[in-house]
């Protein structure tokens, strides 16, 4: 056991630190979102938190990239942290002085979100830095596991200290979170500065646009990146779209309900944990390429079908078990691709082009599956002597069972899609990567 972590003592202060804080930061999140839908009453303008956090990422990754790798990391990921705590701050302070307005929190929400966009790159390279190669894998696996137990506790917690404290704890309590994650980055982890840059890197010193175009230009030179990038920007948007669907489905169902839609929500993030703790003790694979191509495949492939025919909430969980189980092992070896292929010196701008093209496609992906069941799958399911009632039924949530079959036939098309080029490529850790165009 002690050779299995052997060299992550660095690793496991900033992880269980920064795992901390992001679960004081989700627990706000949530209690803002519950303090806003009391107030307004309005799904819109509650879901809008959630966008304001998010447009800032998508839209910045590229610029935030080339910053994070000019910038000290260390100080970055303070900087950032410290801005981030100071709008939870300002959100405690307009809530004391009963001056608090939706419109507050989407701003700070995005100023939230463009914290996150800069410092995110500033982590991904500085874990690279701190992590030995041969424990990417394993790493990985407990960076997943912590997500999900995040994702599990938040609500938790949260709606606990809301409905005790309300407002004021949970911010408090995440404030207290961010103290121990400030001050154990700073006194305690120490990031190895990045080797001087070179070939693509050097050109990027010139201005913040050549830097900005060095990521763009090494996912050009480098086909197997880019077409895993593409790939998971297609996956995104199929799943995407399913989170769009699953709450009116559940919701809608005469069986269903808000308790149900967190017990079917809750084992999405039990699978992940569950995969977590499995992909960090799996052997390295021959096949990265193909490890990351058939857990997709399999997860968009059975999820949406299950749940469009399944009409008990057994089988909603049994479908968010068997569609989530899986996305770790994805997650952690694409992972140790990225790491072991990009340079870290330019680490930060590739990872944020990354983020802008494989991630852009969530909210596109939202719209159209809120589009998908508003206005074609209900006024079908609606139609007189409609022969699919045999299938998905008939009533309420009729027209969601559609949209999450039409989701599951879209999902293997992607897959299939991009099952062609992706066999072309092969990386494993002994003998690296191979294929047409690298």
């Amino acid at each position: 056991m002690k050779n299995t972590f052997k060299g992550l003592k660095t690793f496991f202060i900033l992880w269980s630190t920064q795992s901390l804080s992001q679960l004081g930061s989700a627990m706000t999140a949530f209690a803002l979102t519950l303090w806003l839908y009391e107030k307004t009453g309005s799904a819109l303008q509650t879901a809008l938190l959630s966008v304001c956090s998010y447009a800032p990422y998508v839209v910045m990754s590229i610029f935030a990239g080339a910053l994070s790798d000019r910038w000290d990391k260390k100080k970055t990921m303070l900087v950032c942290d410290t801005l981030a705590a100071l709008c939870s701050v300002t959100v405690l302070i307009l809530l004391k002085t009963d001056l608090l307005l939706p419109v507050h929190l989407y701003i700070l929400n995005a100023v939230g979100g463009l914290m996150n966009t800069v410092q995110q790159p500033a982590s991904d390279v500085a874990m690279t830095l701190i992590i030995p190669k041969e424990q990417y894998q394993r790493t990985s696996g407990l960076r997943s596991l912590s997500n999900s137990l995040v994702t599990i506790l938040s609500p938790v917690f949260a709606a606990a200290l809301f409905a005790i404290a309300g407002m004021d704890g949970v911010i408090l309590a995440d404030l207290c979170t961010f103290a121990a994650a400030f001050l154990s980055l700073m006194i305690f982890v120490k990031i190895p500065a990045v080797k001087a840059e070179k070939d693509l890197a050097d050109e990027g010193r010139k201005s913040l646009l050549n830097e900005m175009k060095t990521g763009l230009l090494y996912l050009r030179q480098n086909k197997m990146i880019l077409t895993l990038i593409l790939f998971m920007a297609g996956v995104n948007f199929a799943a995407s779209a399913f989170d769009a669907v699953l709450p009116p489905y559940v919701l809608s169902m005469e069986n269903g309900g808000e308790n149900v839609l967190g017990t079917v929500t809750a084992c999405a993030g039990v699978a992940t944990l569950a995969g977590s703790i499995i992909v960090t003790f799996l052997p390295a694979p021959k096949n990265r390429v193909r490890v990351i191509y058939f857990t997709m495949l399999f997860s968009l492939g059975t999820e949406n079908f299950v749940l469009a025919f399944a009409r008990t909430p057994v089988w909603w969980c049994l479908a968010q078990i068997i569609g989530w189980v899986l996305v770790p092992v994805m997650s952690a070896n694409l992972d140790v691709i990225l790491r072991s292929t990009v340079p870290a010196e330019i680490q930060g701008r590739v990872y944020s082009c990354r983020n802008t093209f494989q991630f852009f496609s969530i909210p596109v992906g939202m719209l159209f599956g809120g589009a998908l069941v508003e206005s074609v799958c209900e006024p079908i399911m609606k139609m007189e002597n409609n022969t699919l009632t045999a299938l998905f039924g008939a009533g309420n949530g009729a027209g969601c069972a559609l949209a999450m079959f039409i989701l599951g036939i879209l999902g293997i098309i992607i897959c299939l899609g991009f099952g062609g080029v992706l066999s072309k490529y092969k990386y494993s850790d002994e003998k690296g990567k191979s294929g047409n165009g690298e």
